[in-house]
């Protein structure tokens, strides 16, 4: 029997949909055609059970789309419990304070992943590499849920190309650096939280800078930067994020590297044990306990993770999709138009352009990685090859949003250890408007040593008494900073929803 795609169920409630309008591309080199993209002229916002999004007319979500498109999020509530007089409370299980302002400040999002998780938000250093549309919803998101610090590093200045889609820009700020320029604006959304600007090459920097910052973050680069970055998260052992939008699709890949989480759930009939439970995830502890008249069973789990370099290039599809002919053709053939970008840029150090020579290399090779992918042929077309092409290098507001949205969503996750990660590649076909998320990992001794735990598993990782909605576990990490700070969304935003490929 083939397995279950599964999903996990929305959180929070959405007060109010988001408005969401349509922008024109921001293409870098080639254009799509006309110059301008909009949305189809039959699409509307639509309010489903697992959120609020773009779609056509009296039309909801493919339930086979990994999340929910959303991405806006709305401010905290800065009016309840006000009436505390802003009297600081101190919470004796960490020894830290938070104020009575920052708890109305923040009230909504407390309430939906406590007080604990909150402080780790507060705590957070991020770095966040090329302000482009899709790092503005990043820093949006995380700047509201109230990180300790962004800081942000691109060296490009800003053009007419790039207010299409950046709604931190207007034209005043054309000629000025894109970070310092954007900074202004992002500091504006929450005085709480310090944003940072550097003007530099992120190419520039010393392997050592990337310790300073708890997760790291890069967006629209080439595949040798994303490399070379997440080598360098990997030495300071930093958590790491690749994202990039081109028109209509998009992709969020994460290296977690070694990541424990909690989950929470009803107590089943049969128990949960303490083991292996896929080729990246194992149970490392379970706990019970009462709570209102329930068992509520704890879960201690851990996630490993591949390198950037080896997802991109020489991963295979997991055994599951390689043994069901029907889930093989239900594989994005985007996965292999992305992965044949990746390798263009990293031979030619560009974008494919237009020409006949280009066309054709990008054509030979997105079939040849569709083929390493064990994927039928026919599910690979000129129509396909031509839509992407097309979109490569333009930017479009509502994908940049859902894509942005998903991301902060999972770095609040994984800094909160209370939700399952990505694992650890999103593909997103904004045609579709789904997302499917896929495991790519090497096969043989290279994927055995990728996967193999560097640290022994933990058994006593649960707290015996453990709050609702506020899980906490001991994770254990190297250099300087802790890694285990998380940023997490206000309440308003429904979790999205994850196809899992284990």
């Amino acid at each position: 029997m083939e397995p279950q795609q599964q999903t996990q169920p929305a959180t929070g409630s959405v007060e109010e949909p988001a408005a969401v309008s349509s922008a024109t591309a921001a293409p870098q080199q080639q254009p799509i055609q006309g110059g301008a993209v909009s949305l189809p002229q039959d699409s509307t916002g639509v309010f489903t059970s697992q959120g609020v999004g773009l779609a056509p007319s009296q039309q909801t979500f493919d339930s086979n789309g990994v999340f929910s498109p959303t991405g806006m999020m709305a401010l905290p509530d800065q009016h309840a419990m006000a009436g505390m007089n802003g009297a600081a409370t101190e919470h004796p299980a960490n020894g830290n304070t938070i104020s009575a302002d920052e708890i109305a400040l923040y009230d909504r999002q407390i309430r939906l992943w406590g007080m604990k998780a909150q402080k780790k938000i507060q705590a957070a250093n991020v770095l966040l590499i090329t302000m482009k549309a899709l790092a503005n919803e990043i820093a949006k998101n995380l700047v509201l849920a109230g990180i300790g610090s962004l800081t942000l590093v691109d060296d490009q200045n800003v053009s007419e190309a790039d207010l299409g889609a950046q709604f931190f820009l207007s034209e005043e700020n054309i000629g000025q650096n894109r970070a310092e320029a954007a900074s202004r604006e992002i500091q504006k959304l929450n005085p709480r939280v310090r944003v940072i600007a550097d003007s530099g090459s992120i190419m520039e920097k010393g392997v050592s800078y990337f310790s300073a910052f708890d997760i790291v973050i890069a967006t629209d680069l080439n595949a040798t930067t994303l490399a070379f970055i997440n080598t360098a998260t990997r030495l300071h052992h930093r958590q790491f994020y690749a994202a990039g939008s081109h028109g209509y699709y998009g992709y969020i890949f994460c290296d977690l590297i070694e990541h424990d989480f909690v989950l929470q759930r009803d107590k089943a009939n049969v128990s949960t044990n303490v083991g292996q439970e896929s080729r990246t995830r194992f149970v490392t502890d379970v706990k019970t306990q009462k709570e209102g008249g329930k068992t509520i069973e704890l879960v201690a789990k851990r996630e490993l993770y591949s390198t950037w370099d080896l997802a991109a290039e020489a991963s295979a599809l997991p055994a599951e999709y390689l043994k069901s002919p029907r889930r093989l053709r239900a594989v994005t053939p985007f996965l292999s138009c992305l992965r044949a970008l990746w390798s263009f840029e990293q031979f030619h150090n560009r974008i494919p352009g237009h020409n006949r020579q280009d066309l054709e290399y990008f054509t030979k090779s997105a079939t040849q990685c569709h083929s390493l992918l064990s994927l039928p042929g026919d599910t690979l077309n000129s129509e396909i090859l031509r839509s992407f092409l097309q979109n490569i290098g333009s930017e479009i507001a509502p994908v940049t949003a859902v894509l942005g949205g998903e991301l902060a969503q999972d770095v609040i996750n994984v800094l909160g250890q209370n939700q399952q990660p990505i694992q650890n590649m999103v593909i997103f076909d904004g045609n579709k408007m789904e997302a499917n998320q896929y495991a790519l990992h090497p096969e043989g001794p290279l994927g055995l040593a990728q996967l193999e735990p560097a640290n022994p598993m933990m058994p006593a990782m649960i707290p015996t008494m453990m709050p609702m909605g506020d899980p906490q576990m001991g994770n254990p990490q190297m250099g300087e900073q802790q890694m285990g700070n998380p940023h997490m969304f206000p309440m308003g935003q429904p979790n999205m929803v994850h196809q899992g490929a284990l």
